[in-house]
């Protein structure tokens, strides 16, 4: 009898043992999918930068590139809604980092502060600002 009781109790603390070690996997799952969340979002909103960059360029781009083949009218067009776009771009880019949805658990990555990302993206919007300036009032090239 006093085997049996020895053999339950060794039994029982197995089975406590491995419960514990389950739990601190799972947490530990918990913790990098967090991590993994908020890397994601950094990627999602670098995507959200270089699109609008991208952007930004080909508004630039277009009223020299596209001067003498298509009426001045359509390349201020063309230019505006490019450098439309990518502001768009900027902004959405800050507002999909600072408002992901469902917090996630708690991560051990540091999320980048949102005073850099609006400094940043606010920057970015003056420049696509000032591009709009010089396409509507710069020179078109070609001449």
């Amino acid at each position: 009898m006093a085997k049996a009781i020895t053999e339950l109790k060794r039994s029982a603390d197995e089975v406590r043992s491995s419960a514990a070690e389950l739990a601190d996997s799972a947490d530990r799952r918990t913790e990098l999918a967090a991590d993994r969340t908020v890397l994601a979002a950094e990627r999602t909103y670098a995507s959200w930068v270089q699109l609008g960059l991208g952007a930004l360029a080909a508004g630039v781009g277009a009223k020299k590139l596209l001067a003498g083949v298509v009426p001045e009218w359509m390349i201020i067009l063309q230019g505006t809604l490019l450098v439309l776009f990518s502001a768009f771009c900027f902004g959405a880019a800050v507002w999909r980092q600072l408002s992901p949805g469902v917090p996630p658990p708690r991560p051990d990555v540091r999320r980048l502060p949102p005073s850099l990302l609006i400094v940043v993206n606010g920057f970015l919007a003056l420049v696509a600002l000032s591009a709009l300036l010089g396409i509507w009032f710069g020179p078109t090239g070609g001449e």
